[in-house]
């Protein structure tokens, strides 16, 4: 076993025991920086030694018991958690029943907790489209690449190829958006892919619907999360009225064909006047807003972060990207992390006595740096308080500076969703050279830094909590919800923001 194998397996039979052993664990799953677990009985889990082994950044709570372990190494524990919870599943099996019954209670009372409409509307629109942003990252950059070395005019033989592997999938996504909504709302995927495949079909050019011709692709992906979400449920009413010897060739007939017509005649026109709309309002927005809008996008995404309200979103970063190439929102929303980075460097300063907190900033601030932030948000600012709201006073003024060149014409753009900070440089696009555009996106980082920075500083702490933190060496306790209080809150949960955090 090589020796990172060894180390994750080490971290992974550190934490099982603290979350009440395999027989515990229903589930396993990761994201970029968690680790999601279902588990059977919440009460099992023991917090607080969880939190004080070196490797776990915090634990967060929503429908899954999420610890935060960091960017490369949750994606080397994981595997090796799962194995040791089906090792211990084998040498101590428990049956289902057993922990249904045992965790009942605690999912419900959790699951009634959590499952506001809102909120799970939102969760729903972040299960469509966050499996997505692994290609839209990857086809990005290689947009980015194919764009470079389009502008130098290298390769020339090259650059078709890379616009094929870069466009491909953009072709494609409402077919990706179908398959994930029918699967979410609970239909038969492929189903709700051939309903919003009807969208990109070139054919649909030959089709006139309030009295003009339909263009390939009208509607977006908009267009497609209705036309999938149709597509199931006409399949459940077919479901429930076709005959069972007739259900294999009745339904998916019907599905496919009722869905289709709807979103022939009427989806696609109206979504692609709603998304042609995102668009307009988009651009008028910082056209107009300019500074004042960047500052106030840049300064309210944290929160938005830890509401789960960032999730909306979503479908209109895919939405601009499918229209004009690139977002312009991602860049400015992005400098929330700037203004993260920058009150963690100014907590290290302040904190001259505090190892622990020091030790926690120092192993988060390269994930930081590209953009990760998680480890940042729930391991130092929320858990202090203010800071996290000068934090968000860095990345405000970081959203100015991009909103500011954007009205004086130099808009800044993102090719996809997913990485900020530095990793987003990749992915830059806008309406002037690569070479202007990141330079204006670096001045926004670095004037979120400095902002955060500053801000924290000097507003970041009461006399209070800079004699009580440097004095007492254990991590203040996270803050319950989203209260922010002058001096170090007494234990509580870590508030629980919603999955797909794009800071």
């Amino acid at each position: 076993m090589s020796t990172e194998n060894s180390a994750a397996r080490e971290i992974a039979a550190a934490i099982l025991p603290l979350v009440g052993g395999a027989g515990n664990v229903t589930s396993v799953t990761h994201c970029m920086t968690r680790m999601r677990l279902g588990l059977a009985d919440r009460s099992l889990v023991r917090d607080e030694p969880l939190k004080a082994l070196p490797d776990v950044m915090g634990v967060v709570e929503d429908d899954t018991y999420q610890i935060v372990l960091g960017p490369g190494k949750v994606a080397r524990v994981t595997p090796e958690f799962e194995a040791l919870v089906e090792e211990g599943r084998e040498a101590h099996p428990v049956s289902a029943d057993e922990l249904a019954e045992r965790g009942a209670a605690m999912r419900a009372a959790r699951k009634e907790k959590n499952a506001t409409p809102v909120k799970l509307m939102l969760r729903r629109i972040a299960n469509i489209f966050v499996p997505l942003i692994p290609a839209l990252i990857g086809c990005g950059i290689v947009a980015g690449i194919n764009g470079l070395l389009t502008n130098l005019e290298w390769l020339p033989s090259l650059t078709p190829a890379l616009t094929a592997i870069a466009s491909g999938f953009m072709s494609l996504i409402a077919v990706f958006v179908g398959v994930n909504t029918a699967k979410e709302f609970g239909g038969t995927p492929v189903l709700g892919g051939a309903a919003a495949a009807v969208i990109v079909f070139p054919g649909v050019a030959d089709v006139s619907a309030f009295g003009e011709k339909l263009a390939p692709g009208q509607g977006g992906v908009l267009g497609a999360l209705f036309a999938a979400l149709l597509a199931v449920y006409v399949e459940k009413g077919c479901r429930r009225v076709v005959p069972q010897a007739l259900d294999v060739l009745l339904t998916p007939t019907l599905t496919v064909l009722v869905s289709g017509l709807v979103t022939l005649y009427g989806l696609m026109f109206v979504c692609g006047e709603l998304s042609t709309g995102i668009g307009h309002v988009a651009n008028w927005l910082l056209e107009h807003g300019g500074a004042f809008a960047g500052f106030v996008l840049g300064g309210l995404f944290l929160p938005l972060v830890m509401l789960g309200l960032h999730q909306a979103l979503i479908p209109i970063h895919t939405t601009l990207i499918e229209q004009d190439g690139f977002t312009v929102l991602l860049p400015i929303l992005a400098m929330a992390g700037a203004g993260q980075v920058g009150a963690a460097l100014a907590i290290y300063l302040r904190l001259r006595h505090n190892t622990s907190i020091r030790t926690t900033i120092k192993s988060a601030l390269p994930a930081g740096f590209l953009g990760v932030g998680e480890p940042l948000i729930y391991g130092v600012s929320l858990p202090l308080g203010r800071p996290f709201i000068t934090a968000c006073v860095g990345g405000a003024f970081g959203g100015g500076v991009v909103g500011l060149f954007y009205q004086l014409g130099t808009s800044v753009g993102s090719t996809a969703i997913g990485p900020s900070g530095w990793a987003l440089f990749p992915l830059l696009k806008g309406n002037h050279s690569l070479g202007a555009i990141a330079a204006i996106y670096a001045l926004g980082l670095a004037v979120g830094y400095a902002a955060g920075f500053l801000a924290t500083y000097f507003f970041g702490f009461s006399k209070q909590m800079l004699h009580d933190l440097n004095t007492e060496q254990e991590p203040p306790a996270p803050v319950a919800g989203s209260e922010i209080e002058d001096t170090p809150p007494a234990p509580a949960p870590t508030p629980a923001p919603a999955s797909g955090s794009l800071v």
